[in-house]
């Protein structure tokens, strides 16, 4: 039974026929031999020739048994003729049975739960054949179905709070705008006024340009291709010697190995981490490299007072400014873990002696 369960639909159907309408006509013959059997203890009638040429009258059956030689007979035509059409029709039940119920059914039940928008369900492996292929077909597109609906709504709830964040920001510089607009219309305004109004419009153009920012980078499209881990390696060390050129620097990169990933798009991970990084420290950064179950990980630590807890348990945010800073919008891990999410990885913050952000990208090869 197993063996048809992985048998393909004309080979399985061919195999049931065949047997059933063997069992029919093994069946249908014992039939025939049972009433021949039966018949033969019956006058028959008739005469006998014997070698010597003598002739002799046999035994004429009485109507009774004339009736039942009659119906003997008919049950031995009718099994000929009927038992290998209902071998054929068991042939028929069994397949649908085996071989279409299974796969028909879950078929049914996946389109009316996706009708529904019902995308929590999985499409059992029923069989190995052609039906059965049908359904893994199935089962991925409602897997990525789900997938592509779960972005969607991520990326949705993250505009959202991105345009709550810009909106809630934008309250106070719009607010001494007012202010210093009613001011200098009422020819109170001095120099500072003059100079506040230079400083607020300049930090709101500085929020749409980290808006737009933001919306260009869910824009860019993930273009994977080889690149040599030792590579990664020396252009990350390149640039924390840039960014961050009176720390002590201390490294971890592989010096073997290959990896697919869109390049751009990690090196602008790294460029943000190393700058947040290089920003807290007081002394010290750490960078290391690994692949871990086909994630790139990138580590960058620093030895400066850590990361709030409220930023490692909530995640990133929007214009989420550390410690009152307005110089700075607490976009940069922000978006690096757009960055990340975007190439199928993540962001994870903690602390240890100093603050540690751990960044994964899915890569598709290594070698």
């Amino acid at each position: 039974m197993e063996r048809l369960k992985h048998m393909g639909l004309k080979r399985s159907f061919v195999l049931l026929a065949v047997l059933c309408l063997l069992a029919a006509l093994l069946l249908a013959a014992g039939v025939y031999a049972v009433c021949s059997c039966i018949a033969g203890g019956y006058p028959r009638g008739g005469i006998a020739i014997a070698p010597d040429g003598t002739i002799t009258e046999l035994e004429q059956p009485s109507a009774e048994q004339e009736r039942i030689l009659r119906l003997l007979g008919g049950i031995q035509i009718a099994s000929i003729a009927v038992l290998p059409v209902a071998g054929l029709g068991l042939a028929g039940v069994l397949f649908y049975q085996l071989k279409l119920k299974g796969p028909i059914s879950a078929l049914q039940m996946g389109t009316e739960r996706i009708r529904a928008h019902d995308l929590d369900f999985t499409i059992p492996e029923v069989s190995g054949d052609e039906l059965g292929q049908v359904c893994a077909a199935f089962e991925t597109m409602r897997a990525e179905l789900l997938r592509s609906n779960q972005e969607l709504w991520r990326q949705a709830e993250e505009r959202k709070r991105l345009n709550a964040a810009f909106a809630h920001d934008l309250r106070n510089p719009i607010t001494v705008l007012k202010g210093t607009v009613k001011l200098l219309r009422r020819g109170a305004g001095d120099e500072q006024a003059l100079d506040r109004l230079e400083v607020y419009t300049r930090r709101i153009e500085q929020y749409v340009e980290a808006m737009s920012g933001v919306q260009r980078l869910e824009q860019l499209p993930v273009e994977p291709r080889p690149v040599s881990l030792s590579q990664l390696g020396n252009e990350l060390k390149e640039t924390a010697g840039l960014l961050a050129p009176a720390l002590s620097l201390s490294c971890r990169f592989p010096e073997e190995g290959w990896v697919n990933l869109d390049h751009g798009l990690f090196l602008t991970v790294a460029e943000n981490l190393i700058a947040n990084a290089a920003r807290f420290a007081c002394s010290r950064m750490e960078l290391s490299l690994k692949t871990d179950n086909g994630f790139l990980v990138l580590t960058a630590a620093d030895d400066g007072p850590g990361l709030p807890q409220e930023l490692i348990q909530n995640g990133p945010k929007p214009f989420g400014k550390r410690d009152g800073d307005a110089a700075h919008f607490g976009m940069g891990l922000y978006t690096c873990k757009l960055l990340c999410q975007k190439h199928g990885g993540d962001l994870r913050l903690q602390n240890g002696p100093g603050a540690v952000v751990l960044a994964s990208v899915k890569f598709q090869g290594q070698t």
